[in-house]
């Protein structure tokens, strides 16, 4: 079967998230213990495998997400990555439905290529900081949020831009603060500059050290900074040696997400089970 490594949140290879992306010619997925045992040895923050469904039902494909350690029950990055995968294949045009751990979720194509998915927009609980995070991170957090089930992150706001960037924290630590893991974010300095906010997302507990650009955490980071900077619409930069763009738009209790992608390997997978 053939496995594609696709660079979501970008238009350029080698910058954005990488994900791996498995389309299956079957009805079912393959018992989990494969799937794991591919996500490891891509080894990528997810790998998303994805088989067609029939038609008439609430979805099209049926989606699943995996760490090299873990099955995940959001992911918009590898969804991206899957959505571009069908259209430049021509296996889909225009509204892909999938069927997931988080609900249906749908993706658009645009004339440019760019893809809008509709997620779930993350319930935020102000929340006490716990310790071991801000002794983690090493510096000044000024709130906390719990981002709810579906994305399982701990939202931090940060001082500034240049904090977040500089952002060293120690892993290990984090890995034991429960929960997949730490959105860190601030307010961006220069709105010039094409964004609105910045965030580094760190997810030692699921075997990822650093996610460089990743979708849901944006279904969080939008109704923040939606409520902050009193617009619906805005533009998220994450990342640091990798980084992308995340178009959001906030509408009540969903959350659209959109950017580009590339796919950078195309090839074949051998060991089928």
């Amino acid at each position: 079967m053939r496995i594609r490594i696709v660079d979501a949140f970008s238009t350029r290879p080698f910058t954005g998230n990488p994900a791996g992306v498995v389309l299956l010619d079957s009805d079912a997925f393959p018992d989990t213990a494969w799937l794991q045992q591919v996500a490891a040895e891509v080894n990528l923050s997810e790998t998303a495998f994805a088989h067609p469904l029939p038609p008439g039902g609430d979805a099209d494909w049926a989606l699943r997400w995996l760490t090299p350690a873990t099955e995940v029950n959001m992911c918009g990055h590898a969804t991206l990555a899957t959505a571009h995968v069908l259209h430049t294949t021509g296996t889909a045009t225009g509204t892909v439905r999938f069927r997931t751990r988080s609900g249906v979720l749908t993706t658009t194509a645009g004339p440019d290529g760019a893809i809008t998915m509709d997620f779930p927009t993350a319930p935020l609980t102000p929340v006490e900081v716990p310790p071991v995070v801000a002794e983690a991170l090493g510096c000044e957090i000024r709130s906390a949020y719990d981002t709810g089930p579906d994305v399982g992150d701990l939202l931090v706001e940060l001082a500034d831009e240049k904090t977040v960037h500089a952002l060293a924290p120690d892993l290990r630590a984090l890995a034991g603060h429960g929960g997949r893991g730490v959105i860190a974010t601030a307010r961006a300095e220069d709105r010039a500059a094409g964004h609105d906010f910045v965030s580094r997302c760190f997810f030692p507990a699921v075997g990822i050290d650093e996610d460089p650009v990743t979708g849901s955490a944006h279904t969080a980071l939008a109704p923040f900074w939606s409520a902050r900077l009193g617009r619906a619409a805005l533009v998220g930069l994450q990342g640091a040696a990798r980084c992308g763009h995340v178009g959001t738009e906030l509408r009540g209790d969903r959350t659209l997400l959109t950017g580009s992608a590339v796919t950078v390997i195309d090839g074949e997978l051998l060991a089928t089970g």
